[in-house]
């Protein structure tokens, strides 16, 4: 991660009860500013109608997040996505491209998004190979979503959002964007 973004100009913790601690990295690059979470990774994702989580085998993820710098308070999304990264342990969730995560209030104040769409990893960030029979770290896009947007692909699918989005023109780091028309 640091390989590809470069070393974090500002980095908040949290732990929640019974989870490992989550960080939440701030990287800037030009107009851009990153937020990466770590830890994560730490444990594997476990199916959730597993009795007994494996501790070796399962999905190891991070999530990344992007947005235009200066136009919203976006440094309080920090909290929101060590939420989301601790999800898997709080919820047994796993974590998955084409997956909606709900945090339940704005990402950050004035934010018209309360969730985020999970994108296919490999572009920014490349998978982090760990000592066999670990499953690498996958770096996972979020993509802020509008609570319509969200419903919207709860009913035709990640990949009919994102067509959409591609269609539409819309930038999704803009951390005040419109929503994407739905009609």
């Amino acid at each position: 991660m640091l390989t590809a973004l470069g070393e974090p100009d500002a980095r908040a913790a949290v732990t929640f009860l019974g989870t490992d601690r989550i960080e939440v990295l701030r990287f800037h690059e030009g107009d851009i500013v990153r937020y990466a979470t770590l830890g994560m990774s730490a444990q594997p994702m476990a199916d959730p109608t597993s009795v007994i989580a494996d501790p070796v085998e399962g999905p190891r993820v991070e999530l990344l997040l992007s947005v235009r710098a200066g136009a919203a308070d976006t440094d309080k999304v920090l909290r929101p996505l060590a939420v989301l990264a601790a999800s898997p342990q709080v919820e047994g969730v796993v974590v998955a491209p084409g997956a909606s995560l709900d945090v339940g209030e704005p990402l950050w104040p004035g934010a018209p998004f309360t969730s985020v769409l999970v994108a296919e990893p490999g572009g920014l960030v490349e998978d982090l190979e760990l000592a066999e029979p670990l499953d690498p770290v996958r770096f996972l896009p979020l993509l802020p979503m509008t609570p319509n947007e969200a419903a919207w692909k709860r009913v035709h699918g990640a990949q009919a959002l994102q067509e959409r989005w591609l269609n539409q023109g819309t930038d999704l780091r803009d951390p005040s964007r419109r929503p994407v028309p739905l009609d």
